[in-house]
């Protein structure tokens, strides 16, 4: 079943407001009265844990008694539409998951350093930038002598680091369908239909190789195959990462859209991130050519392991 993200980060951030309101709201369960002598009091009774209980509210009044009905009726409403909303979000595919502290450090920890991480695959683009010029495309300044295409690529790559950062998108599967989501984000401005598996051939500026055309069943297995695999969540992301770019899913952004995604499985493991720095591109272009080609014999994953692992 393909996975709809955008309409799930819609629906996710319709219930995050849902949630925010229904917190306001200081009054939950049912309204009753209670009669002692000649007073009237209100209370409110609800399930706690399985067990009737009702809560002294205050001497009763009129305008008290149809404040705390409005807003009951309100946080009604609003647990309605949220309980909706948890049943669209299931039939569309998605799964909660609690996220660990470490996890959600590593979050922290790239949105802290976003900055350099798009800078150093704008270079591995090939993208002529500087990073005060990549610091200001992020921040919506204006950026002179630089062309609206690759512009429109780092707030392509800003776009896509946003998503996959995202606590619900970490918790969600690393899989074909979210790849193919990046890949969507990442060609946004450049391409139609960028996040749709390629059907026609490509080449590759340097290597020999010629990729095959993708068959969309075999590139499920082989992500499938490497999320599972017992193994260290850092060789995982690196394999993840090489296959995609290997395999050319994509027209194009296939480098771009590799990297983000190896970084959603190993932020979701909270191992850390992996990064091609600016320093490190030219090097490992040479090495993903003699990947390319059949001639790298583990130099290129060893490399990653060594020199583009960011731990915290």
């Amino acid at each position: 079943m393909e996975i709809q993200y955008g309409k799930i980060q819609k629906l996710l951030r319709e219930r995050s407001n849902l949630k925010a309101k229904l917190k306001l709201i200081p009054y939950d369960g049912s309204i009753e009265i209670k009669t002692r002598g000649e007073n009237k009091y209100i209370y409110l009774r609800k399930k706690v844990e399985g067990k009737n209980t009702s809560s002294y509210i205050d001497l009763y009044s009129e305008r008290l008694y149809n404040n705390i009905s409005l807003l009951l009726e309100e946080s009604k409403k609003y647990k309605k539409e949220i309980k909706k909303i948890n049943k669209e979000l299931t039939s569309l595919g998605f799964e909660e998951k609690e996220l660990t502290e470490r996890v959600l450090m590593n979050i922290d920890f790239a949105r802290a350093n976003v900055a350099n991480y798009i800078h150093s695959q704008a270079i591995l683009e090939g993208i002529p930038t500087t990073f005060p010029k990549t610091k200001a495309i992020l921040d919506n300044e204006i950026v002179s002598e630089m062309r609206t295409s690759d512009i429109l690529k780092i707030v392509d790559l800003k776009r896509a680091w946003e998503f996959v950062l995202d606590k619900d998108v970490i918790a969600s599967k690393t899989n074909y369908y979210l790849l193919c989501h990046i890949a969507s984000i990442v060609n946004e401005n450049s391409l139609i239909n960028g996040g749709k598996i390629r059907s026609i051939p490509v080449t590759i500026t340097g290597a020999s190789y010629i990729p095959p055309i993708p068959i969309e069943i075999d590139v499920k297995e082989a992500i499938e195959k490497i999320v599972h695999r017992e193994d260290d969540a850092i060789d995982i992301a690196i394999d993840l990462c090489l296959y995609c770019m290997k395999t050319q899913i994509f027209i194009d952004g296939n480098k771009r859209t590799s990297v983000i995604f190896a970084n959603h499985y190993l932020v979701s493991q909270g191992g850390g991130l992996l990064i091609i720095s600016e320093e490190r591109v030219s090097k490992f272009a040479k090495l993903l050519v003699a990947y390319y080609d059949g001639k790298d014999q583990g130099e290129i994953k060893q490399f990653m392991k060594e020199e583009c692992w960011y731990k915290f």
